[in-house]
């Protein structure tokens, strides 16, 4: 039963979302992706405006390193919790009212910030982001918007967004507060999330999806274990989850330490670090807004999925050579490559890989391996680094996709391959 539903997801959804989508026009279609991208591109700047504050304010009000480490684990919890609730969420109420939520949660989250006068209401803060999931609430758009040969490429271009949103979160956050106050980019925020959910209530249409699917979705609750499982049983799911997670780990471990290893191992100060961060946010742009979909247009997701954990192995050398800063400026090319790519083609297999009716449960499990990673990242990060040095990551990195690159060359995950017309 469960080939027959992976065989009519992935092959008979793009039949199904043309049915569903055809009375929008291709037009219409196209203007609410656009719409999509720039709430994402405005959430993510919001979102690290505020990241840039947090560690400033957070020792304003006499919080030390320990408590602040609380701080983040406390967000990377919620958002993981709520990452497969948000789904959910999605495929019952649909894309514009995941859109909305993650909108408001957003706006209530800048609220609370702007009235943090002590710790106890930092930390309460953090209870929004529960909610906040701009990206796969984007990605729930524009996956019911697109077929699934059209989908690699669309997603690729929310990589375009996550540049403009560390670049211009960046500096907008340095320069707000250091001229007007600290609490001045919450206020920015805030307002700034307001006008997302009127974007999102005014431009996107209250049905994205298939109409066929919409009873679907009423047959459990928003938060299910067993629906996951059910998912995961699909034909390929879990395999080509587990290479997202795993493939991404050791990368992640390492940036979740990059601000303690860019001042004692490379030496930088604050203002070259961000630097540092404004050239990643170029290169995403660059690589996801242009590469990724020109890639996904010429070769098949397998492929494509091959080529990033094995340039991930490459990195992996690369970092565990590496000795500047100018070494690493160097990694971060293909880095960033390898990055965009597995996330892009994961995601977009994963989602063609169940019911159009699931695609936002199975968005949701997707964003949540992010937050896990942050959650148990800084101890896992902190013992390698401590023990072993920054060269532990490279090391770490290159022996996990070195082993997942063999096994996607010799398994047959049972998936369909596609690639853009």
């Amino acid at each position: 039963v469960s080939t027959m539903s992976a065989k009519t997801s992935s092959g008979g959804e793009e039949e199904a979302s043309g049915m569903g989508n055809e009375t929008l026009g291709e037009a219409k279609r196209g203007q609410v992706i656009r719409v999509a991208y720039v709430i994402a591109a405005l959430d993510l700047t919001f979102l690290f405006m505020q990241m840039g504050v947090v560690p400033y304010l957070a020792k304003s009000l006499g919080l030390d390193s320990v408590g602040f480490g609380y701080l983040q684990t406390i967000f990377g919890v919620l958002q993981l919790m709520g990452g497969y609730i948000f789904g959910r969420f999605a495929d019952r109420f649909g894309a514009r009212a995941a859109l909305i939520l993650s909108c408001v949660s957003g706006s209530v989250f800048f609220l609370l910030m702007s009235l943090s006068t002590s710790i106890p209401l930092l930390f309460l803060s953090r209870l929004p982001g529960v909610f906040m999931h701009g990206i796969p609430g984007a990605q729930k758009v524009i996956t019911d918007m697109t077929t699934p040969s059209q989908r690699a490429g669309a997603l690729g271009k929310l990589g375009f967004c996550f540049g403009v949103g560390i670049i211009a979160g960046s500096v907008l956050g340095g320069v707000l507060s250091t001229k007007f106050g600290i609490y001045v980019p919450t206020y920015v925020g805030l307002v700034g999330s307001l006008i997302n959910t009127l974007i999102a209530m005014v431009c996107i249409p209250s049905q994205t999806k298939p109409k066929s699917d919409h009873h679907v979705t009423e047959r459990s609750d928003l938060f299910s274990i067993r629906e996951i499982l059910r998912l995961m049983k699909f034909p390929g799911v879990m395999e080509v989850f587990m290479v997202k997670v795993f493939a991404g780990l050791p990368i992640g471990l390492f940036m979740i330490m990059f601000s303690i290893i860019s001042m004692d191992f490379f030496g930088l100060e604050a203002v070259e670090s961000g630097y540092l961060m404004s050239y990643f946010g170029v290169l995403q742009m660059v690589v996801q807004g242009l590469v990724v979909g020109k890639l996904s247009s010429h070769c098949t997701e397998m492929t494509l999925l091959r080529l990033s954990v094995f340039v991930f192995a490459g990195v992996g050398l690369g970092m565990a050579l590496m000795r500047t800063v100018w070494h690493y400026c160097i990694i971060a090319v293909p880095l960033v490559f390898a990055f965009s790519m597995l996330a892009t083609i994961t995601d977009s297999i994963l989602t063609k890989a169940v019911p159009s009716s699931d695609t936002g449960a199975m968005l949701g499990i997707c964003a949540s391996v992010q937050p896990l990673t942050r959650t148990v990242g800084p101890t896992i990060g902190g013992v390698l680094y401590k023990q072993f040095g920054v060269s532990s990551f490279g090391y770490l990195q290159l022996t996990v996709n070195l082993g997942l690159f063999v096994y996607l060359l010799k398994s047959k995950i049972p998936l369909g391959e596609m690639k853009s017309q």
